[in-house]
């Protein structure tokens, strides 16, 4: 009998490749939660029964989950093993990056393609996935057994996850579709003018209209992040 796939957290680098070896959970999760919402307002209209609503943004996307820890097996009275050995891997998960300033950016996986929102549908665009980029927000230790002098031998890990998204990721994923609209594109690497004027446009001949929108004297001089202006087609 094969062993059961382990779920794990990988830490990244801000461009998204791996950054050192993953981290596997000593035991799988029994279950997890996934929470996303959306911010919408009421507009208030005099002499309606109720008001317009009205979509402002969307929320950041949360994974909570605990995770189960054990040492017994080495031992509870002698040649015990203390399960903050294990414990303290994923605490430091919570804590400030010497080198970013910041809570490292994770990718939790399990289960491959089967991790829920990896199916696409025509209505999402881009946004299938195969596990959650994330950082850690919030981890709570809670220790419910001890050795006979007091060290810890079993704890639950409650973790709170919270979505990780650059905004050139969320454009990619979202592959909002307004051609009579002005909207914004970032310029990735390697991108031209005509290149984007024929993923836009379907026709990289227009790639004026988009000079002209963001007075490009050098329409070659595109330097990645850019945000360009996409005028509407006429």
């Amino acid at each position: 009998m094969s062993q059961p796939l382990k779920a794990q957290f990988q830490r990244l680098r801000p461009n998204g490749s791996p950054s050192g070896p993953p981290l596997p959970v000593m035991y799988n999760p029994a279950e997890f939660t996934l929470n996303k919402s959306a911010q919408i307002a009421e507009v208030a209209i005099p002499g309606l029964d109720s008001p317009v609503l009205q979509f402002v943004r969307g929320q950041t996307e949360t994974l909570s989950l605990d995770l189960f820890f054990d040492t017994t097996e080495y031992g509870v009275t002698d040649n015990v093993r203390p399960v903050t050995q294990e414990t303290d891997k994923f605490y430091q998960l919570v804590k400030i990056d010497s080198q970013t300033h910041a809570p490292p950016i994770l990718l939790f996986s399990w289960g491959g393609q089967d991790f829920p929102g990896h199916r696409s549908y025509p209505s999402m665009g881009n946004q299938q996935r195969y596990g959650f980029k994330c950082i850690v927000e919030n981890i709570r230790q809670r220790f419910t057994l001890f050795s006979p002098k007091g060290t810890p031998l079993r704890a639950t890990l409650s973790v709170t996850l919270r979505e990780y998204k650059t905004l050139s990721e969320q454009l990619e994923q979202l592959n909002l579709q307004s051609p009579d609209h002005t909207r914004d594109h970032v310029v990735r690497q390697g991108e031209t003018l005509s290149r984007i004027a024929a993923q836009v446009y379907d026709d990289p001949k227009e790639w004026r209209r988009i000079a002209d929108a963001n007075e490009l004297d050098d329409p070659l001089a595109l330097q990645p992040g850019m945000i360009l202006e996409i005028p509407p087609v006429e």
